[in-house]
């Protein structure tokens, strides 16, 4: 990645809790921000809130959300992002469920996915099985 112009995007708000340790390892990164939630009749997202670097256009975009279920949402965030043109584009999650990752890449499949691990399926209502429950809950130790 040497010489590369990075931005990192957190899906907000289980994004921000990859967000320390990428800065760590490419200190000159920017950041942007997607808001988006799924809301719970539908499993759709919802988009709340973004804010991009004014430079995106030059950048490879890394997405981050810790966990992908459906895959509306990660879909929703590039759908946006794609709006302005990014160099390349790329989802980092620590979870996924295969019918997230068939979404993702039907969606845009110009998408590099990187995913530490693959479980099960999805429930009924859109977790991951056996996954971890809500990652932004478990971050920041709300419900």
């Amino acid at each position: 990645i040497s010489g590369r112009k990075l931005a990192i995007v957190p899906i907000l708000r289980a994004g921000l809790g990859m967000v320390d340790g990428l800065l760590k390892l490419i200190p000159a990164a920017k950041v942007g921000h997607i808001g988006l939630y799924r809301d719970p009749q539908t499993l759709k997202p919802v988009e709340y809130y973004c804010k991009l670097p004014q430079d995106v256009h030059e950048r490879d975009i890394i997405v981050l959300d810790p966990m992908l279920a459906t895959g509306g949402s990660a879909s929703a965030a590039f759908d946006y992002i794609k709006r302005y043109n990014p160099q390349s584009l790329k989802l980092m999650c620590l979870i996924a469920a295969p019918e997230g990752i068939e979404r993702l890449t039907a969606d845009h499949p110009e998408v590099e996915v990187y995913c530490a691990a693959v479980d099960e399926k999805l429930n009924d209502h859109g977790y991951i099985v056996p996954g971890l429950g809500d990652a932004g809950d478990r971050l920041f130790g709300t419900k």
